[in-house]
């Protein structure tokens, strides 16, 4: 079983940036095969749509790094874990942009990168980038064809209704050929089909503590995955799954570790990350939490 973590990022963990090095590191010495940052560009402080079905948006959020920064310090500091983006809001970004620090951080790890996208649910996060909230899965599309373009053909361009990107040179590509892989997060039927079309990979989450039986659940949508990948011409078995595990504050480790050897046996995925940015209030409490669980889940 792969086991990966979550970077300090959010909060009170945010505050201590500094060390972000140090805990990649330690990681990584210890075992872990994967490290990943998600994507918060604003907190309003009146939202039109608050975070996970609720009005509000979690304290966490007020404080937040920036993750392909932070993707960039760990790769700098690390040799062999993956590097993930669970997942960035790709329509707030300019294809050029992205690509362009994607590249460099599949280069400067030697490709470890593991790029996961997503259309995000904030109304003022696309006020804040100058980008309409509508047709967010059009412009993921067209984000995903631009970066498609960028990566595999030189001179690059790219032309739709809602991104442009001019004819330009595009000599350095990524290490991993013929481009990084492509991950996608979904749970809504347009976006698991999304997935079966085009992407990699499916990035699902599993919460702790969650309702029995989520292993079932996650069955029953990877099986609109696969149906939409047959019906594109396309080989189920060639999408991959990497789980996110959320872990609300006050869960106790072992419930976990429980949680992931239960959502494994019955689903047959063997890949996961778990994010603690509820858990821990220090780098050393998010360190000693992770390095508890890592030892628990590979024996």
């Amino acid at each position: 079983m792969k086991i990966g973590f979550s970077l300090p990022q959010h909060g009170a963990q945010a505050r201590e940036g500094a060390r972000v090095a140090h805990y990649a590191t330690a990681l990584e010495q210890a075992g872990a095969d994967s490290l990943w940052v998600g994507e918060r560009l604003i907190a309003a402080t009146n939202p039109a749509v608050g975070y996970a079905g609720k009005p509000t948006i979690p304290d966490e959020f007020n404080s937040v790094l920036d993750p392909l920064l932070l993707l960039g310090i760990a790769a700098a500091v690390t040799e062999r874990v993956r590097l993930g983006t669970n997942v960035l809001i790709a329509p707030l970004h300019r294809p050029a942009h992205l690509a362009r620090a994607l590249t460099t951080l599949d280069v400067v790890s030697n490709g470890r990168l593991l790029p996961g996208f997503g259309i995000g649910w904030s109304p003022e996060e696309y006020e804040a980038s100058g980008v309409e909230f509508s047709h967010r899965g059009a412009r993921l599309d067209e984000t995903l064809d631009a970066l498609e373009a960028i990566w595999t053909t030189d001179p690059a361009g790219y032309r739709g209704r809602f991104v442009t990107v001019p004819e330009h040179r595009s000599e350095l590509k990524p290490v991993q050929r013929p481009r990084p892989p492509i991950y996608l997060g979904a749970f809504n039927p347009a976006g698991l089909a999304r997935i079966g079309r085009r992407a990699d990979g499916w990035l699902p989450v599993v919460p702790v503590p969650g309702p029995p039986a989520w292993g079932q659940r996650l069955l029953g949508l990877r099986e609109l995955i696969d149906q939409a990948a047959v019906e594109a011409g396309r080989d189920p078995k060639a999408i991959d799954t990497v789980v996110r595990v959320n872990v609300a504050a006050g869960t106790d480790p072992a419930l976990v570790a429980d949680t992931i050897e239960a959502v494994a046996a019955d689903t047959g995925f063997d890949d996961f990350f778990i994010d603690l940015l509820y858990v821990a209030d220090s780098l050393d409490a998010m360190l000693d939490t992770s390095l508890g669980l890592l030892e628990r889940l590979r024996g």
